[in-house]
């Protein structure tokens, strides 16, 4: 995931589809998903068509190896393009910000709800969940875990919490950021597992004087995306925040100067000597490849390189029940969601629909678990599936690190349509720390100049 530059607003051209008696098969066009009426019927908009944008992910994977069903199941034919992701978001951004209705739905992510929510490029799915003519009665949506949905709510005020307002995505799959190891490593060496920063740094230095492994491996680049994984994971659990209540930033208090001290010691001390440049790719890559012991990033990064024959740490990789904070354990993970949206544009509502709620629906997502790589499961339903439990066998750690941080999981930032921006250039103090200038002035020019662009 890399920085999404920012864009124009636009004005909402309101577009809505024409409403539905019965069984009738009809373009779609004209009123609004609350006007559908009749029985729910999957062959309702049977030899219309449906158009995705998506990006290359496993999810993306695993969804197109099922599509004949959806097909079958609909009348339904659907078209996509597939970009891989720094081309995808620019391609999103320019069909969004043009008004373009070619593609019907997308794939996006809490934080881009921020800047395309408020300029009207998304359409707000809400009406379509609570009509039981246009939504199949086994789709429950009340089984999608609701601090991964509620993320995906907002009122498009900056400063104003998630989980109010309209539900502009659905969840396809989510990430916690937790602490991953290679278990073979530490029971060789005889190490607990840290509880805190300053753990970490301990065993980390033991791990440097025995291996020619990295201790642990962080994200580092100058991008938004340094912001959001470990670091916002224990920088929320220490009772930091990012700004307080009147959107004014809080990156200079005491305790969020304390923390990036003890992280930048940490990157310092132990971590990668490239971390400038580590992005989620080289953090997985390098667990996987045995170059790191730790990483403190996504939990599915580890899930992907321990599958069988998947890298050569697989089977050896191990998840830490509760991760490292700056004074004791972290509970508070930070969240990042992939999402499936409706383009407010399309002229195609109808179709679209039926393809988000299928491929959000429990079969095929319980199917996607199982089989494929749509993990984290979005859906209770499918960690309580003995299939998926089973498939976890040799994933030690996964599933009690869910049981134990999912309450605690969410998104810890405050939402603003400048996200990206100002997480970005909170990236780059990062680096100003870890180049040697003090914490404190930096942090404090850093909230600052935040200050004076709202």
């Amino acid at each position: 995931m890399r920085r999404i530059l920012g864009f124009t607003m636009m004005l909402l051209v309101a577009f809505s589809f024409t409403a539905f008696a019965g069984g009738e098969k009809e373009a779609a066009g004209g009123m609004s998903a609350a006007d559908i009426t009749g029985e729910f019927d999957w062959k309702r908009f049977e030899g219309q068509s449906v158009k995705l944008l998506l990006n290359q992910h496993p999810y993306t994977d695993g969804m197109l190896k099922e599509l004949a069903k959806f097909e079958a199941k609909t009348g339904i034919k659907v078209q996509y393009d597939i970009f891989p992701e720094e081309e995808y978001f620019n391609k999103l951004t320019v069909a969004l910000s043009s008004g373009s209705s070619e593609y019907d739905v997308f794939m996006t992510g809490a934080y881009m709800v921020w800047q395309y929510m408020p300029p009207g490029w998304m359409e707000d799915l809400t009406p379509y969940i609570q009509n039981s003519s246009v939504t199949n009665p086994d789709y429950d949506f009340n089984d999608i875990i609701d601090g991964i949905a509620a993320g995906l709510r907002w009122d498009g005020v900056d400063g104003s919490e998630v989980g109010n307002g309209g539900q502009w995505a659905l969840p396809w799959g989510f990430e916690g950021n937790d602490l991953m190891y290679n278990k073979r490593v530490f029971r060789e060496l005889g190490l607990d597992l840290p509880k805190t920063l300053d753990d970490v740094i301990k065993i980390g230095k033991i791990i440097k004087e025995k291996t020619d492994m990295v201790p642990i491996a962080v994200r580092g680049t100058r991008s938004w995306a340094t912001i959001h994984p470990g670091f916002m994971t224990a920088y929320n659990s220490a009772g930091a925040s990012d700004y307080d209540a009147n959107m004014k930033p809080q990156m200079n208090s005491d305790v969020a100067v304390r923390f990036t001290k003890k992280w930048i010691e940490m990157v310092s001390e132990v971590g990668p000597p490239e971390w400038t440049s580590y992005t989620w790719y080289d953090v997985g890559q390098s667990l996987g490849a045995e170059r790191s012991a730790m990483i403190y990033d996504a939990d599915i990064l580890g899930f992907f390189q321990n599958q069988e024959g998947a890298s050569a740490a697989s089977g050896d990789i191990a998840w830490a029940p509760y991760p490292p904070g700056l004074d004791g354990p972290a509970t508070t993970p930070n969240m990042w969601t992939w999402a499936l949206a409706m383009n407010a544009n399309s002229k195609a509502k109808g179709p679209a629909w039926y393809w988000l709620q299928w491929a959000t629906g429990k079969d095929f997502l319980t199917t996607a678990a199982v089989k494929y790589a749509t993990v984290n499961p979005v859906r209770t339903s499918i960690w309580q599936n003995a299939d998926f439990q089973a498939r976890l066998k040799n994933f030690d750690g996964y599933l009690e690190q869910y049981q134990n941080l999912i309450d605690g999981t969410g998104i810890h930032f405050t939402p603003q349509s400048r996200f990206f921006e100002t997480t970005t250039e909170w990236a780059a103090a990062l680096h100003e720390i870890y180049g040697g200038k003090d914490a404190k002035t930096v942090l404090d020019d850093l909230a600052k100049r935040l200050a004076e662009e709202f």
